[in-house]
């Protein structure tokens, strides 16, 4: 575990078009204390090229898709190197701090970065990209995709196109 490293904050608040939910905070992420920061991460090029975003935003600018409707938090507040450092019990306690976000706030749509956060959160397996049949909060629309970390070996294009399936759900 490495130490010294602190969670990034939220940027929620009620009635979002859009809620982003991560795994958890890259060691760039807890460093800059921004969503999305380490540099191989494709996530700010990802929603722009998909029309989530009418620029590329910076990372040191999520705060600001506020004024969009785009909001941004983690299943899990600890900053880690791999998701694969994330406990089961972070994952349960995360899910349920994660849930009461969600009836608190009450997005339109909440996007899942990842199968994996969307399968912590659900206790869902083989899930398909795109639009859930089911709500974990009803209501709520729920939506995955795949993760933006350069880690990722699906064609970019690809990422992009499963992306490009929130503007409509969220304008």
């Amino acid at each position: 575990m490495i130490t010294g490293l602190r969670p990034i904050p939220d940027h929620i608040q009620p009635n979002l078009r859009l809620l982003f939910v991560g795994f958890n905070p890259s060691i760039r992420s807890s460093e800059t204390g921004h969503h999305y920061a380490n540099p191989n991460n494709r996530f700010w090029k990802i929603i722009h090229e998909a029309g989530i975003t009418d620029r590329r935003y910076r990372p040191e600018e999520d705060q600001d898709l506020l004024h969009l409707g785009i909001g941004f938090t983690n299943i899990v507040a600890r900053p880690t190197k791999t998701a694969a450092e994330i406990t089961k019990q972070e994952y349960e306690e995360g899910a349920q701090l994660l849930r009461d976000k969600l009836i608190r706030f009450r997005p339109r749509v909440v996007c899942y970065v990842g199968k994996g956060v969307y399968e912590q959160m659900s206790g869902s397996r083989n899930i398909d990209w795109g639009k859930q049949p089911n709500s974990i909060v009803p209501g709520v629309l729920d939506y995955v995709v795949p993760s933006s970390s350069g880690l990722v070996r699906m064609p970019l294009a690809d990422i992009i196109a499963i992306y490009a399936g929130l503007p409509p759900l969220i304008s």
